[in-house]
């Protein structure tokens, strides 16, 4: 067994895993054999704003066994650090640095642990703890009311819902993609409220709601106005007001890196009068940055029907987020806060601002950022991000967590999964950590069923519109988003379900995994099984703040606890085409299950591509073996 130096995870080693508050006192203990001959023990510290390195002394504490303890505290000011640590013997200079398996080695050439410090005074929105965030593509979930308001020029009606999106891009033209209709709106998800709420919903994530000429709306046309096919302004106060009767908040897309070419605000085609590109005078030039008025422009990636915005403008920072910018002004009509659309590409003065504003308007209204890296180390345009140290985001979409949630479930990867979630715990402050979106398919994305029943992707979209799973490819397929749901449920955080996941949808990436939602030919059984994981999420309190516990995690197989107190939670997944038989302790007589599985006294058995949930219901003197 190889000797362990030192491990973030252990409580005795370091007094907290994961990220501290600014002033709060964390006490390292280094373990060093008693035979090495130490003369002088270091932690090194960097700080990562200016990469001052300090050194900090640890002084002998105790001996246990053929192990000599060293300790120091260190009480630490908001930021980002970095540590290591250095002892000396007659012989020469040793550092200890992290593995992969984040315990200490005897290596030079290791990386340096990380400690997060976030500002004493950062606090979260406690309503989304323990929730369940429902994802909308608003113009595919439902059709409510019976008239349709006139179609805005340009854009294509289809009257065949359920058919499949269009992917065709004429030649030539550059804005025919994403002009197809189907009619979703605020009165259908209105009258789908009970549905939701059936579902265990308790928050509505709504992509862009606001005037454009696309089906997604990422283009926004005009922030102040709803894009007539979903309905009014006083239809939205209506949502709302309703969702919130339901025990349901919302919170909006925000778009805040482009506007659309066709925006009042650009103006490229003259529509509006006075916009950047058609008004050498006009009150928005500012917000972009042209490299030849009016023709050439830097635009989001590339693409010129998205011209991209000066964040940092004086008057487009006071549009977005003064007084009565558009951020309070949708939450002073009902929203609860706002997703940020490619959050990494706005500068801190932008997120700086957007956080005072959002606050002082209503300082339980979330704000949550779009980031597909671990957003606490972020680096983008050539400087480290401050998301989370207190004055910008409240948490993020979990990408790194979803990505390992899908690789388990597809290809078996255990270890993975578990150092993946263990990361994110110890980079992240727990106000953002309790409250990370957990998704495992978005609008970005292929669907989850799709990801995971396809070994490869067709490669054009005229060959992924022509395919889905069918026969004994969907059945599996259908088991293993089982699998993934099961874990995206329960790992910390809380999970965010794509409209229809729970129904059986399919797709791959833009635009197949925006299709409608099939109304009347929903996969009951899996319904069903969702809406069970629903009810479990509402009824287990420890999924607001409990701690995770990996039990075991090798290859196929995965058992986890989360704890609180007195309360666990034991979740167990076998990802493999072979059942499974897992010696258990004595102790989970006292558990109950939460979904059908097979025991026996010790001995648990998981089905193929099976799980199993069991809940305690008394503690007992006798503590399981893997304490």
């Amino acid at each position: 067994m190889n000797f362990v130096y030192f491990d973030p995870r252990d409580r005795l080693l370091k007094s907290h895993f994961g990220a501290i508050k600014a002033g709060e006192n964390q006490r390292f203990r280094l373990r060093l054999p008693k035979d090495c001959g130490v003369w002088y023990c270091y932690l090194l510290l960097k700080a990562d704003k200016d990469g001052f390195v300090s050194s900090h002394e640890m002084t002998f504490e105790f001996q246990n066994g053929g192990a000599l303890y060293y300790k120091t505290d260190v009480k630490f000011s908001e930021g980002l650090y970095w540590y290591a640590f250095q002892y000396t013997t007659e012989h020469d200079k040793y550092m200890i640095t992290k593995t992969d398996d984040f315990c200490g080695s005897v290596s030079p050439d290791g990386r340096y642990w990380q400690q997060t410090v976030y500002s004493a005074d950062y606090k979260t929105p406690e309503w989304l703890r323990g929730g369940l965030i429902y994802q909308i593509f608003p113009d595919r979930f439902f059709v409510g009311g019976r008239d349709r308001p006139n179609l805005p020029e340009g854009r294509c009606f289809r009257t065949d819902w359920g058919g499949t999106p269009e992917y065709r891009q004429p030649k030539g033209e550059i804005r025919t993609l994403g002009n197809d209709f189907f009619g979703g709106n605020f009165e259908g998800i209105m009258e789908k409220l009970p549905y939701l709420k059936d579902l265990g919903v308790t928050c509505l994530y709504l992509n862009p709601i606001f005037f454009a000429s696309s089906n997604h709306r990422y283009n926004t046309a005009d922030y102040e106005k709803i894009d007539p096919l979903l309905g009014t302004e006083g239809d939205f106060c209506t949502l709302c007001k309703k969702a919130h009767e339901n025990g349901i908040r919302v919170i909006l897309d925000g778009v805040f890196s482009h506007t659309g070419d066709d925006s009042k605000y650009f103006d490229r085609f003259h529509k509006y009068g006075g916009g950047a590109a058609s008004d050498p005078d006009s009150p928005y030039r500012s917000w972009y940055k042209f490299v030849h008025w009016p023709d050439r422009y830097h635009s989001w990636w590339g693409i010129e029907t998205l011209p991209e915005v000066e964040e940092d403008d004086p008057g487009f920072l006071d549009y977005i987020c003064g007084r009565n910018g558009i951020l309070r002004r949708w939450i002073r009509l009902g929203a609860d806060g706002w997703r940020l659309d490619v959050a990494d590409e706005l500068p801190d003065i932008f997120l700086d601002r957007l956080r005072a504003a959002v606050k002082d308007e209503n300082p339980n209204a979330v704000i949550l950022g779009e980031v597909w890296e671990d957003a606490s180390n972020k680096i983008s345009y050539g400087s480290r991000r401050r998301y989370l140290l207190g004055n910008q985001l409240d948490t993020v979409m979990n990408y790194p967590v979803a990505n390992a949630i899908l690789d388990f479930v597809k290809n078996g990867n255990a270890q993975n999964l578990v150092f993946t979630v263990q990361k994110i715990i110890e980079n992240y402050p727990k106000e953002s950590l309790h409250i990370l979106m957990n998704h495992i398919g978005t609008h970005d994305t292929a669907r989850a069923i799709t990801a995971l029943g396809f070994s490869e992707f067709p490669k054009t979209r005229a060959e992924q519109a022509g395919v889905s799973l069918s026969g004994d490819a969907l059945k599996n397929a259908k088991e293993l988003l089982k699998l993934a749901a099961v874990l995206q449920y329960t790992l910390p955080g809380v999970p965010s379900l794509y409209y229809g996941d729970e129904a059986g949808m399919q797709g791959f990436g833009d635009p197949f995994c925006r299709g409608c939602y099939p109304w009347g030919h929903e996969d009951e059984e899996l319904l069903e099984f969702y809406k069970k994981l629903g009810a479990i999420r509402k009824e287990t309190v420890l999924f607001q703040t409990g701690d995770f516990v990996p039990i075991l995690f090798t290859g196929d197989l995965l058992i986890f606890e989360r704890r609180q107190k007195d309360d666990r939670l034991l979740v167990a997944v076998n990802r493999s085409l072979k059942a499974i038989k897992v010696p258990l302790p004595q102790s989970l007589i006292n558990y109950e299950s939460l979904f059908d599985s097979e025991r026996a006294d010790r001995l648990l058995t998981l089905r193929p591509c099976g799980f199993a949930l069991y809940r305690r219901t008394a503690p007992t003197a006798e503590e399981p073996f893997y304490e």
